[in-house]
């Protein structure tokens, strides 16, 4: 049922995705960024293309102190485009509103999978990386788009699938399946 209704709420945002879209989910120091590492490496390796949405809950500095781009920035231009042969980044200073996860996801190039760290409350099915030695509670209890957990020890009396944290072809997958992307 959990996964039914999670999936059936995903329908909104896919009109905005240019991909399919699955979240992690988890406390500061549960291994996030590490499993988000992992995954990517075990998808592209199979032929994937990924992208990532990562959420900052502050100020963050992606660009680097005297770099044109940061000069440019901090003179005044709202919008920085950095382009390469072989990279480009696009820095927007947002005046007031944080953009939504629609917003976002409406700025990807296509691609086959957008893998999401953060934006808890959007509705997008996730997965909680729980570890107990973070010491502090279950997501999956009060977040209803929380569809597996990963951990490396055990989930007594948890109604939904626990996987290995440890085990990253099974996990991947585990979001393939759900994603429908098994095939690849």
């Amino acid at each position: 049922v959990c996964l039914t209704n999670c999936l059936s709420s995903l329908c909104a945002f896919q009109q905005f995705a240019p991909a399919a879209l699955f979240g992690l989910a988890g406390w500061s120091g549960s291994g996030k960024t590490t499993l988000a590492e992992q995954l990517i490496t075990e998808w592209t390796a199979r032929g994937l293309d990924v992208a990532t949405i990562k959420h900052a809950h502050h100020e963050f500095e992606a660009d680097t102190a005297g770099k044109d781009s940061w000069r440019h920035r901090k003179a005044g231009a709202r919008q920085v485009l950095v382009s390469s042969a072989i990279r480009s980044a696009h820095f927007v200073e947002h005046e007031t509103i944080e953009p939504d996860l629609a917003q976002l996801l409406n700025r990807l190039l296509p691609c086959d999978l957008v893998l999401i760290e953060g934006f808890k409350r959007e509705a997008v099915p996730k997965m909680e990386i729980f570890r107990a030695e973070v010491g502090k509670p279950y997501l999956y209890t009060e977040d209803k788009q929380i569809i597996a957990v990963a951990s490396d020890s055990a989930v007594p009396d948890c109604p939904l699938p626990v996987l290995d944290l440890n085990d990253i072809p099974t996990i991947a997958d585990f979001v393939l399946q759900v994603v429908d992307l098994s095939s690849r």
